[in-house]
């Protein structure tokens, strides 16, 4: 359940990189690392970390820094990818787009798990 809501928008912004920053020509490795690169943009602007970095740090856990995120982190995160793709649509550059990421989870983070509204989602 929790993470299937991270999973809703990722279409969105998967759309939004192919359509603003990979190029026509390109192989299927370049392509998989512009896809990559922006997934860690959004895992450091939320966890302050790559998925290789938590996969080192946590090599006895299953599941990527995703599945093993707090439903208040997902939330985060989904609201994320649909701002990154507005950003990446008004061609910001990808430094300019980590700090204000980064400035929406921080202050994501403190209203949700500060109000608790995430945890009382689940109940409804």
């Amino acid at each position: 359940m929790q993470r299937t809501l991270a999973k809703i928008n990722y279409r969105i912004h998967t759309d939004a990189i192919k359509e603003n920053l990979i190029p026509q020509i390109i192989s299927k490795q370049q392509t998989s690392a512009i896809y990559a690169g922006e997934a860690d943009l959004l895992n450091v602007a939320l966890f302050g970390k790559t998925a290789t970095e938590f996969r080192d740090e946590n090599p006895n856990l299953e599941g990527n820094l995703r599945d093993n995120a707090s439903l208040e982190q997902l939330v985060a995160m989904t609201n994320l990818e649909s701002l990154n793709s507005i950003l990446i649509k008004q061609k910001l550059p990808q430094g300019e787009r980590i700090k204000k990421l980064n400035e929406i989870a921080i202050s994501q983070m403190k209203s949700l798990v500060g109000s608790g509204l995430a945890k009382r989602l689940i109940r409804i």
